[in-house]
């Protein structure tokens, strides 16, 4: 059970972003131009790191939403789970093994990325605004990850709540429907924490 009041229809971190209108305003932009906006990685990339990271920080939620928008935009529901498991043996590029390497370090401790890590992502071929990114994507989902567990937001468990997210986080990004959500859903959904 959350520890303030949210918005039943509206589980995990959109729940959060709806009861801050004002906060949520920069942290969605700044999500939209990370994992939405122009890049040399791929958005499919994108949300591997925020997939990863998420896993790495145990975050039910939003592990399950990123996981699900990573395959949507890969086009399958192999990689995500193969990076999640052992990023080396990932059927993923050298480069994303080293940027992944970096999430996963920064995910630990942002003091954790060394120059040896950094090193072998450039001579994979990782630009700087890639390496730049990968650090961002990591720290912003380290935050949402503990804004979601540490409000106590539920997490659907019904794997059709991920479907229907995946496709809105693809479909739309991340920003706020014009209107806001509805006020209640027809679709029941089981929630866990």
């Amino acid at each position: 059970m959350p520890h303030i009041p949210l918005p039943e229809q509206l589980p995990g971190i959109t729940g959060l972003l709806e009861y801050r209108l004002d906060t949520a305003m920069p942290i969605r932009e700044l999500t939209q131009i990370l994992l939405r906006g122009e890049s040399t990685l791929s958005q499919g990339e994108r949300e591997l790191i925020a997939a990863l990271t998420s896993a790495r920080n145990c975050t039910n939620f939003c592990e399950a939403a990123h996981t699900k928008a990573a395959d949507l935009l890969l086009g399958e529901d192999e990689t995500a789970l193969a990076v999640k498991r052992d990023i080396e043996t990932a059927p993923i590029s050298e480069k994303m093994k080293a940027l992944l390497q970096i999430a996963s370090l920064t995910q630990q401790n942002g003091k954790d990325v060394t120059p040896e890590a950094v090193a072998r992502a450039r001579e994979a071929g990782a630009t700087d605004h890639e390496i730049h990114d990968t650090v961002l994507i990591t720290a912003l989902f380290c935050l949402y990850n503990k804004y979601v567990d540490g409000l106590a937001t539920v997490a659907p468990t019904d794997p059709a709540f991920y479907q229907m997210l995946g496709e809105r986080i693809t479909g739309r990004g991340y920003v706020r429907p014009p209107g806001g959500y509805p006020v209640s859903t027809s679709n029941a959904v089981t929630m866990t924490r």
